[in-house]
């Protein structure tokens, strides 16, 4: 009951956020089953780009239980345009916990924790429509338990 009522409260209080950022473009998250990220499930985010005059920065949202088993996580990211070719695709390393102290990083209380990195800063779209970010958990385990929920967050970058 405790981690239910902390995941709608934390889910409150992103969402109440997001609606009062006019630069927010795109921001969805992907609830994974059971908490466990496997190796064959590959979150895919798809959002509109009208403006391409405008550059974006990209983050990625993740969730996690405090007993996730590591200190970082590996996320591998494909970038796709509107006609599926890929734009960029990139190896990033995210920091959970401190990894010296093991104290949780983010945002969070109890033991379910929330984290935004910033992942591609003022990225510029050629074409408009239709663009793709495909995630992969890239940690080198078939089944990586402690991982709630990934997401994707798309802003206007500050000019």
């Amino acid at each position: 009951m405790r981690k239910a009522t902390t995941w709608v409260l934390s889910l409150g209080l992103l969402l109440g956020l997001a609606a009062c950022d006019d630069n927010q473009v795109y921001d969805k998250n992907q609830e994974l089953d059971k908490a466990v990220w496997t190796v064959q499930e590959k979150p895919t985010f798809e959002f509109e780009i009208a403006d391409t005059t405008q550059r974006y920065d990209i983050y990625f949202n993740v969730r996690n239980e405090s007993m996730y088993g590591y200190y970082n996580l590996y996320v591998k990211h494909t970038l796709l345009d509107p006609s599926n070719k890929r734009v960029s695709q990139l190896l990033h390393q995210m920091l959970l916990m401190d990894p010296q102290t093991g104290e949780p990083r983010g945002q969070g209380s109890g033991d379910i924790f929330d984290h935004q990195f910033l992942a591609l800063r003022g990225q510029q779209f050629r074409q408009p429509g239709t663009y793709k970010v495909v995630l992969e958990q890239y940690m080198r385990q078939d089944q990586l338990p402690g991982i709630m929920a990934v997401g994707v967050r798309v802003v206007k970058a500050a000019q």
